[in-house]
C-alpha cells in the first residue's frame, strides 16, 4: 500500500478506520524509525515518568533523515492536521477518529506528526476568524511545519484573566509596535511563531479593545527577550516573554482590531476540544507508568509486602477506569452528543489519583527518594519528577477546587459558594 492508497471515506466506522490505518502504517513506516528514539515517551504530557525522552532529543530525533521521510509521507496521506477541514489540508476528523489515529500510532511506536499549538489552536483560530489572504499566508506554513507556535496569553498580572491583559500593541503605519511581558510561555525553546494578545485600544471596555496578533518569535532580535523559568524539577519548560517594540504586520492580526477577545474564546476552545489527543496520550502514558512502578517495587523486593500490593491494585483500578471513562466520552462523540459533565469529573479524577500515585512511588522506591541525583541544574529523577510535577496537575486547566464547583452547582445543584461582599 502507498501513500496514495490511504482512502478513507466520511464516516467510516471506527473500527475499519483501525484496519486501513494499520495497514497503511505497516507498508510506509521507514525500516529504522522506530529505533531512533522512544517515541511513546511524549514529551508534552507533563507530570509522567514515561516522559524520559527530554525536549532537545524530539527535536533532534525529528530532524533525522527517516523522520523526515515518515512526515512527508504522512502529509501526503494527510494524516498530519487530521483534524483541520479538508478544503485546508486536513480531513475533518473529530475525537473518535483521532483517538484511534492516535493509538494505532502509539501500538507501532511511531510518531503522529503533529504541529502541536499552531495545529490545534492556532491554525484552527485562523480558519474561523482570518481573512482569506490570512489563511493562504499563514495555514500552509503550520501543516509543513515551518512555523512552529508559542503562546503570548498569561501575564503576571492576567493569568486566568486574560482580559486584564496589559501589554500594548501601537499600531505604526502597517505594523503594530507591541510592548509588555508574558509568562508561563510553553514551547518557546523550539518556536519561531508566537500568538499574542495586546491591548490596541486603551479606552475601550478591557474586553474590547484587545487584539489577537501573529508575530515571529526571535528572541535576541526584534524586542523579544525570553527568559526561561526554572521548575522545582530542575526543568526549565516555560519562559516570561519581554516585548520591548517588537513589530508585526498589522496585516497579521487575526478577526480584525479590538476583536482580539472573541479570537481568544475560540482558540481556548479549540484547546480544550483538542484535549481528545492529551486525553489519549494520558491513557496510554499512565498504563504503562503504572507497569514501570510494578516493575520498581520487584525490584527492590516491595511486591511481596501487602501493603504495597494492595495500593497497587488501587492504582490499577484507577487506571481502567480512566480508559473506560475516555472510551465512554468518545462514544458519546460518535453519537452526535455533547460531552457532559463527566470531562470536570474527569479532570479531577486523573489529577487526583496521579498525586496520590506520585506519593506511593516515592514510597515504593524508598529512602532514595529523599536524594537529588548528581549533576548540573538539581536534576530529579523519573519518579521524583512524576511526583513533584503531579502537584501541578491539580492546578493547571481548571484546579480541582473549581471542578468541585463546576460539580457540585451544576451538576449536583448545591448552592453556590459564598462570595465576600465587593468580590468579583
Amino acid at each position: 500500500m502507498s501513500t496514495a492508497d490511504l482512502q478513507i471515506p466520511p464516516g467510516t466506522p471506527p473500527a475499519q478506520l483501525r484496519e486501513l490505518l494499520r495497514g497503511w502504517i505497516a507498508a510506509n513506516a521507514p525500516q529504522g524509525l522506530s529505533d531512533i528514539l522512544d517515541w511513546r515517551a511524549r514529551v508534552d504530557l507533563p507530570g509522567s515518568v514515561m516522559r524520559a525522552v527530554s525536549e532537545e532529543q524530539h527535536a533532534q530525533a525529528q530532524r533525522h533523515p527517516l523522520f523526515r521521510e515518515w512526515e512527508e509521507r504522512c502529509l501526503q496521506a494527510r494524516l498530519v492536521c487530521p483534524a483541520w477541514p479538508e478544503e485546508y489540508g486536513g480531513r475533518g476528523w473529530e475525537a473518535p477518529e483521532m483517538t484511534v489515529l492516535d493509538e494505532e500510532f502509539f501500538r507501532a511506536g511511531l510518531p503522529r506528526v503533529d504541529r502541536v499549538q499552531g495545529e490545534s489552536m492556532v491554525g484552527p483560530s485562523i480558519i474561523l476568524h482570518g481573512t482569506d489572504d490570512q489563511k493562504r499566508r499563514l495555514l500552509p506554513s503550520i501543516l509543513s511545519g515551518e512555523h512552529r507556535y508559542c503562546q503570548g496569553f498569561s501575564e503576571p498580572g492576567a493569568g486566568s484573566d486574560l482580559a486584564s491583559a496589559r501589554t500594548r500593541g501601537v499600531i505604526e503605519g502597517d505594523e503594530v509596535v507591541i510592548t509588555g511581558q508574558k509568562v508561563w510561555t510553553s514551547r518557546f525553546a523550539t518556536a519561531n511563531m508566537i500568538f499574542v494578545l495586546c491591548r490596541t485600544n486603551t479606552d475601550a471596555p478591557k474586553h474590547r479593545g484587545l487584539s489577537y496578533v501573529i508575530v515571529p518569535f526571535t528572541p535576541g532580535e526584534n524586542g523579544i527577550d525570553a527568559r526561561p523559568i526554572r521548575q522545582m524539577t530542575g526543568a526549565e519548560e516555560f519562559a516570561e516573554v519581554f516585548f520591548d517594540g517588537t513589530r508585526a504586520r498589522l496585516d497579521n492580526v487575526i478577526g480584525g482590531l479590538g476583536e482580539g477577545w472573541r479570537v481568544v474564546q475560540s482558540t481556548l476552545a479549540f484547546e480544550r476540544a483538542a484535549a481528545g489527543r492529551a486525553t489519549t496520550m494520558l491513557v496510554q502514558s499512565r498504563e504503562r507508568e503504572l507497569a514501570a512502578l510494578v516493575e520498581l517495587a520487584r525490584a527492590r523486593g516491595r511486591d511481596r509486602d501487602p501493603v504495597v500490593r494492595q495500593q497497587l491494585a488501587w492504582a490499577h483500578t484507577q487506571v481502567r477506569l480512566l480508559r473506560a471513562s475516555w472510551e465512554r466520552t468518545v462514544s458519546e462523540v460518535a453519537a452526535g452528543r455533547e460531552p457532559g459533565p463527566q470531562l470536570s469529573t474527569w479532570k479531577l479524577f486523573w489529577s487526583e489519583y496521579h498525586l496520590k500515585l506520585g506519593a506511593l512511588a516515592l514510597d515504593i522506591a524508598g529512602t532514595d527518594a529523599l536524594l537529588r541525583p548528581e549533576g548540573p541544574g538539581h536534576p530529579v529523577d523519573p519518579w521524583q519528577d512524576a511526583f513533584l510535577v503531579a502537584h501541578s496537575g491539580t492546578v493547571y486547566a481548571g484546579t480541582s477546587e473549581v471542578q468541585r464547583n463546576i460539580l457540585g452547582e451544576g451538576v449536583l445543584r448545591l448552592p453556590r459558594e459564598p462570595r465576600q461582599a465587593g468580590a468579583r
